[in-house]
């Protein structure tokens, strides 16, 4: 039996995009946040990662050893037909801008 209220202020915007996104699936907001909760007990902490996400290492961070290093691999993988076009990893890039 429901018998309790969550209640939670979040910003505007993130609440519109994400409960239109639910609309869209049929399934309203309370039941994504009992099943959240219901995750929750079952895991014994939150069931997705709580990371900061790592910054990638830029060229001019790198001594001239390292990026020749990982130049050379990126080479070698690239003849051996190991890398992905470049079409999806910018198509992949693209769908994670906001």
């Amino acid at each position: 039996m429901k018998d309790a209220t969550v209640s939670a202020r979040v910003e505007y915007d993130v609440k519109n995009e994400a409960e239109a996104i639910l609309q869209q699936l049929g399934i309203p907001a309370s039941v994504v946040i009992n099943s959240l909760y219901r995750q929750i007990i079952y895991r014994h902490g939150v069931p997705f990662p709580l990371t900061l996400p790592s910054i990638p290492e830029t060229a001019d961070e790198m001594t001239s050893e390292r990026l020749s290093a990982k130049l050379a691999h990126s080479y070698e993988q690239s003849k051996a037909k190991q890398g992905r076009a470049y079409q999806d990893v910018f198509a992949d890039l693209e769908q994670e801008l906001p």
